[in-house]
């Protein structure tokens, strides 16, 4: 079967370089090229590993063969050779790039800043993968959506949630922005209540009764999330751990063996010799799974710039419908990432 011909567009960008790195250890899909704005020390890595880069405009190919790099095309050459493209544009770009999409029929995976209704589909495998079976368009939800959706979504396809109340301590920036939008020494709150965590993950899982309260913090090392579940009916705690442990993409970590704090879970994919350090799972503090009469409360560490990853190869499955089995498509790419259910 010949391979899914992939163009990455944004794809110098913190989830665009990754999705373009993804690509590239799947033996079903090829990297046709990525696709970026102009010339930059990014865009020099990325041309340094010999991945194709097509720009938005001659002009721009012009400027990059001014820095002794050669451009492989417009983005409408790009376009006109691949199947799917995954667009890992800044908020709102992607919306902009949608007609182009159109126009040269291809198949297009947006992320978690555009809206819904620029797709009339979200995305997470483990939850509704087969709703997304040969579209054209999908949406990979944002990673605090990305999150809750494994999380809540486990328990609540396992035992039963009657109402969530999600509260999400975001980081201020990814790490390599942090020296344009960083916030110092406070705490801001997202004063639109819910945040709009709750009502997307609603894209997801339509009958979930979720509400969500966020903040920012002068950190830029993922974001925590606190969980209040009322469940349908009072369980053990060994209910919840199990229905944890069966979840792809979740790790259970603890405090006893000194996992304290989210710069720990930041070292721990560090050690793991990952690309970039990144962590693909979602890690749950064992401790912080409590039942109380009906209750249940959690906390877990979300790596921003990294948990959307594998969603996005498996959304490219998906859109083009090569593999019909959500569990056969997460179980491939997780080989592939290295992606693990115990960190240690």
């Amino acid at each position: 079967m010949s391979k899914i011909k992939v163009g990455v567009v944004g794809g110098y960008g913190t989830i665009g370089k990754r999705v373009a790195t993804a690509i590239m250890l799947q033996d079903d899909m090829e990297l046709v090229g990525i696709a970026g704005p102009g010339f930059d020390w990014r865009a020099a890595l990325m041309a340094k590993k010999n991945i194709p880069i097509y720009l938005s405009t001659n002009a721009r190919i012009e400027e990059f063969k001014k820095h002794n790099y050669e451009a492989a095309g417009t983005i409408e050459d790009l376009l006109s050779k691949v199947d799917v493209v995954v667009d890992a544009t800044p908020e709102g770009t992607g919306a902009k790039n949608k007609p182009l999409y159109e126009k040269f029929g291809v198949k297009a995976v947006f992320e978690g800043g555009e809206k819904h209704s620029l797709t009339n589909s979200s995305f997470v495998a483990a939850r509704n993968y087969l709703e997304n079976l040969n579209k054209q368009f999908t949406r990979v939800v944002s990673c605090n959506t990305t999150a809750i959706c494994r999380v809540v979504g486990a328990i609540h396809e396992r035992i039963g949630v009657k109402k969530a109340r999600i509260t999400i301590f975001r980081r201020a920036a990814d790490p390599w922005e942090s020296h344009k939008k960083g916030i110092i020494n406070t705490v801001v709150p997202e004063l639109e209540i819910p945040s709009h965590h709750g009502p997307d993950a609603q894209t997801v899982i339509k009958n979930l009764d979720i509400i969500t309260l966020a903040a920012k913090g002068s950190h830029n090392l993922y974001h925590l999330h606190m969980g209040f579940l009322e469940l349908n009916e009072k369980v053990s705690r060994e209910a919840v751990i199990n229905a944890l442990e069966e979840e792809p993409r979740v790790v259970l970590v603890s405090g006893k063996d000194k996992v304290e704090a989210l710069n720990i879970i930041f070292e721990i994919g560090r050690e793991l010799g990952r690309p970039r350090g990144d962590i693909y799972e979602i890690p749950v503090w064992l401790e912080s799974i409590s039942i109380i009469h009906n209750d249940l409360t959690l906390i877990w560490a979300t790596p921003e710039e990294s948990n959307v990853i594998p969603e996005n190869i498996d959304a490219i499955r998906a859109l083009t419908g090569v593999e019909k089995n959500p569990r056969n498509s997460i179980e491939k790419t997780d080989r592939s990432l290295g992606v693990v259910k115990r960190f240690y």
